[in-house]
């Protein structure tokens, strides 16, 4: 399997913000991955496994909301 360095990239980016927030256990691989990432080796399939779950479990793409019904337009308050 390939997996492209770009995506490992992309993964060590972003957790980069979520640092504070993981356990010990979790800190320790994620600066593994990072000194990994920095001699510019490119992860097998277990350890590419790993980094993406953590960047799931820290990352998660949330659904933005839509707050529109509350800034209704003057127009709009009229006609209803």
């Amino acid at each position: 399997m390939a997996y492209y360095f770009r995506d490992q990239k992309k993964y060590i980016e972003e957790l980069k913000r979520y640092e504070p927030k993981m356990q010990p256990k979790e800190l320790e691989e994620y600066k593994m991955f990072v000194k990994r990432h920095k001699d510019e080796e490119e992860f097998d399939s277990i350890s590419f496994g790993k980094l993406k779950a953590l960047y799931e479990k820290y990352s998660a793409q949330r659904e933005k909301k839509n707050y529109d019904h509350f800034f209704k337009k003057p127009d709009q308050e009229n006609s209803n």
